[in-house]
């Protein structure tokens, strides 16, 4: 977090908003919308939500590539949802559909899924494929913590 605080994007209506320093982001609403900034779960996103998302906020944005088909996707569902609550607000947790969004995945060219990605100022910073458990996920995800 930045002296002044940090910008967070709206899950809900993508506006932007500034959490103070100092603020608990986990208590803070959008000043748009009114909503929780932050709810303790992953939030679905469309093209445009996921590229705001991973464009304006200041927290480092977490990606689950998933398609309703895919099992291992539905296993991994509870555990990115576990840590979500864990870890929001040091990270925005987010769960994108590669079937309603196969534009997104191809500009990242996700072969396989799930498939989670770390973005922090509109770069990836890290990216790993296929089911994960909970200690080995937010191992995977400390070096990156907002």
């Amino acid at each position: 977090m930045s002296e002044t605080g940090n910008h967070i994007v709206c899950p809900n209506c993508g506006g932007t908003n500034r959490v103070p320093a100092g603020k608990d982001a986990r208590e803070a609403k959008c000043g748009r919308c009114g909503q929780a900034l932050f709810s303790g779960r992953p939030a679905a996103a469309n093209a445009m939500q996921f590229d705001k998302q991973i464009s304006r906020s200041d927290v480092p944005v977490v990606v689950d590539f998933w398609a309703d088909w895919c099992g291992p996707c539905h296993a991994m569902a509870p555990i990115y949802e576990q840590v979500a609550q864990e870890l929001e607000p040091r990270f925005r947790f987010l769960k994108l559909d590669t079937e309603a969004e196969p534009g997104i995945a191809a500009r990242y060219n996700i072969r396989g899924i799930p498939t989670l990605m770390v973005f922090k100022g509109g770069k990836v910073l890290a990216q790993r494929a296929g089911v994960v458990d909970r200690n080995s996920l937010k191992g995977w995800l400390a070096p990156h913590a907002g």
